[in-house]
């Protein structure tokens, strides 16, 4: 196959986004929140580890520290008993407390609203910000690239970059703002249902006349120049 033009990869990515649109158009989180501050632990303590898991720990980690000034006060190892059973538990313990410190100490008690003052909160990377920026304020500042959006940018190859940040950029490039929201919801709901990590089921696609990666023939490219 020729290589794909920018204007042609652009074409594409926004066809993309418009079919994910049409079938997971309006998914929600499968996070379990209230809040902003809720929201930014559940994020945090989603890292490499699902959604469910973290939603059975959550309900008790709320309810003995419900506030950034409660779990700011909190012990990490008591916090750490609360949600042994996800991964890397012991880091995410410390960050819960630490970020929740921080937005006691440094913001009244408020999660702050901008990408460079989420990402100073310890645990907080790029990712976890643009999910809160997004679902708490309704402030769009990028593409929350996590592993199912980072496996099926590859896939498209709408990137090559070896790192979710490095993703984000390149998908930022040709991915017109207006549609950059809806792409982290519905691009999971996507990778869970369809293209998964082991068993990507490519027959039933509907982006498989437009992925690179489908094995079938691509007629999107026919034409596109």
């Amino acid at each position: 196959m020729p290589r794909e033009s920018k204007r042609a990869k652009q074409e594409r990515a926004v066809e993309v986004c418009h079919r994910m649109g049409e079938i997971y158009g309006g998914a929600q989180s499968a996070l379990d929140y209230t809040d902003a501050f809720s929201l930014v632990i559940c994020v945090l303590l989603s890292a490499q580890t699902t959604d469910a898991a973290v939603n059975k720990v959550t309900p008790e980690l709320f309810r003995r520290w419900p506030t950034p000034e409660a779990m700011a006060a909190a012990d990490p190892a008591e916090v750490g008993e609360v949600i042994r059973a996800i991964g890397f538990w012991r880091a995410k313990s410390a960050h819960c407390v630490e970020c929740s410190q921080m937005i006691v100490g440094d913001f009244a008690g408020e999660v702050p609203q901008t990408m460079e003052e989420l990402t100073r909160l310890p645990g907080v990377g790029r990712k976890t910000a643009n999910i809160v920026l997004n679902k708490a304020f309704g402030i769009v500042d990028g593409i929350a690239v996590d592993t199912h959006v980072f496996r099926i940018a590859r896939r498209l190859r709408l990137t090559s970059a070896s790192t979710p940040l490095a993703a984000e950029k390149d998908l930022l490039a040709i991915i017109p703002r207006e549609l950059w929201g809806n792409v982290n919801e519905e691009w999971i709901h996507f990778g869970r249902e369809t293209c998964s990590a082991q068993h990507p089921t490519c027959e039933v696609c509907p982006l498989a006349d437009i992925c690179p990666s489908a094995g079938q023939p691509n007629r999107w490219f026919k034409g596109k120049k």
